[in-house]
């Protein structure tokens, strides 16, 4: 990865933990954008969102931005969330991106779709700090062709 796009990205970083410690209350989006519209499989993405209140429930989303040549059906994803307060989650995802017949599922747009999949809902953060996001891509093949970005999404729970 370029200099020029890895201090974009901790520039991103670092200008949303700001915003979110201004007011906790509003949802928190972290995106990562793959320059050459491909995603290496051994490529693990690490998502740090701070956490600025104890005993606060959340929506965790995640998304894929696509382009209408993406080859496959469905996104294979393995998952590892890490709590301020030391709890480990991790479990597999299948984000479906086709339908059986071949069109494209999700908000699709000119030539680019994008596709979401709740991670978590109502996960119980019980302590300030740093809540850890993992993503691994499990498709078979060493590049997968067609991606644009994939972002994390913290949405404060309505409860």
């Amino acid at each position: 990865m370029n200099k020029k796009i890895l201090k974009k990205i901790i520039t991103l970083v670092l200008l949303a933990g700001f915003l979110c410690a201004c007011s906790s209350e509003k949802p928190y989006k972290i995106y990562y954008p793959f320059t050459n519209q491909s995603w290496n499989r051994f490529n693990i993405l690490r998502f740090e969102i701070p956490i600025n209140q104890n005993e606060k429930t959340y929506d965790i989303y995640f998304s894929v931005h696509h382009t209408q040549q993406f080859e496959f059906e469905n996104l294979n994803l393995n998952i590892v969330m890490n709590t301020p307060s030391g709890e480990e989650r991790i479990k597999k995802y299948t984000l479906n991106l086709k339908s059986e017949s071949g069109s494209m599922l999700g908000q699709c747009q000119n030539d680019s779709c994008i596709n979401k999949i709740l991670l978590k809902k109502d996960l119980l953060i019980s302590k300030a700090g740093i809540l850890t996001v993992e993503i691994e891509n499990l498709t078979p093949r060493v590049e997968t062709l067609g991606i644009l970005g994939v972002d994390i999404l913290l949405i404060p729970s309505k409860q």
